[in-house]
């Protein structure tokens, strides 16, 4: 199975309602597709989302990254060739990770279909359903209520509620999150970097004091600040979550051995795609650390290699790959089956994805 040419394309996939963060605003999925095509007409299929505020990947660095350097690596190449194959992904650019990971997940696509297996099981296999969390955009306390209040109503039983947009209202909006959702659904918390450290450990002590109950906080401090996560983790009632601090598996070694963090969360556009996503899994089941699977705002394509991931390892303990079901309607045709909260991997060969509608081809 040689490479024979790769196509760029863009998606654009309007949202329900607009994502907020403590660092962006976004009303659509704007993302790069990938097509690795072969001699044996099969298709590998990735995507990147254009994240610059967290992987500093813009779409016009996403083109250059894959128009100049690594589309000119891998063709020609035999996909069976395949560990080779992702090496030279990752070491043909510094950085980059968004790229990679999309021509990453297209070669495990391609793997998977040129032995006929789904990725899911060729990396483990462990389950075949898993359930996400859904995302409560930060706003005023009144309208997260009424968004929590319809997340029950759809099913969910874990909500992650973004803080850190005017950090005094943080505790008033969780609070209002609460006695939405009543007190048997789980609350995790997303600050995005917002806080600093010594606010952190206020906030999430005030919010455990006032009977919140909430499951974990994610990167409540700047990603960079592993002394500071740290701090936190020591003083927090509770527990602390990497995000941005994680891209790759030696953050991931120097966050556990500090004993900065609790938990980790894998993204597929932090580490380049499920080469290294892997390494940062086994790493953190040798100490025995918990993962989250994660995304980016990202449509169907590149969720559902991260759905592969989260259901082949046993060591993935939380799900929050809700990007598709924060998407006004799905292009993609086949691969895993989002039914609100459970999500269903396929059986299919490779990711299980025949074809994506609406792309605007760039080439």
């Amino acid at each position: 199975m040689i490479i024979t040419e790769v196509r760029l394309g863009r998606i654009s996939v309007p949202l329900r309602v607009p994502f907020k963060t403590a660092l962006r605003t976004v009303n659509s999925v704007e993302d790069i597709i990938v097509e690795i095509h072969t001699d044996t007409g099969h298709v590998g299929y990735g995507e990147a989302p254009p994240t610059g505020a967290i992987t500093g990947d813009t779409t016009g660095a996403i083109l250059g990254a894959l128009r100049d350097h690594i589309i000119k690596t891998i063709v020609g190449k035999d996909v069976e060739e395949f560990e080779p194959l992702l090496q030279l992904v990752q070491k043909c650019i510094v950085g980059n990770t968004s790229a990679k990971a999309a021509v990453d997940m297209a070669l495990y696509d391609l793997y998977g279909q040129l032995y006929k297996i789904p990725v899911y099981k060729m990396l483990g296999g462990a389950r075949k359903q898993i359930t996400t969390d859904i995302t409560i955009s930060v706003n005023d306390p009144e309208e997260m209520a009424r968004d929590t209040i319809n997340a029950v109503q759809r099913g969910y039983d874990t909500l992650k509620v973004k803080v850190g947009v005017s950090p005094e209202l943080d505790v008033a909006r969780l609070k209002a999150v609460r006695q939405a959702a009543g007190p048997d659904k789980k609350i995790r918390i997303d600050a995005n970097q917002a806080w600093s450290p010594k606010m952190a450990v206020r906030l999430l002590n005030q919010m455990q004091d006032s009977g919140l109950d909430i499951e974990f906080v994610e990167q409540p401090v700047a990603g960079h600040d592993f002394e500071g996560l740290k701090y936190v983790t020591q003083r927090s009632y509770v527990p602390v979550m990497a995000d941005e601090s994680v891209f790759s598996t030696k953050d991931a070694l120097e966050l556990i051995h500090m004993g900065a963090c609790d938990l980790l969360n894998i993204k597929l556009m932090k580490t380049g795609g499920l080469y290294n996503a892997l390494k940062i899994a086994s790493a953190a089941e040798v100490y025995g650390v918990e993962c989250m699977l994660g995304c980016m705002l990202e449509a169907k394509v590149s969720v559902n290699a991260a759905v592969h991931l989260a259901c082949a390892k046993n060591i993935v303990t939380k799900i929050d790959l809700d990007g598709p079901v924060l998407c006004s309607e799905d292009p993609v045709l086949g691969g895993s089956v989002f039914q609100e909260q459970l999500i269903t991997v396929s059986n299919d060969p490779g990711l299980g994805i025949h074809g994506i509608e609406g792309i605007t081809y760039l080439d």
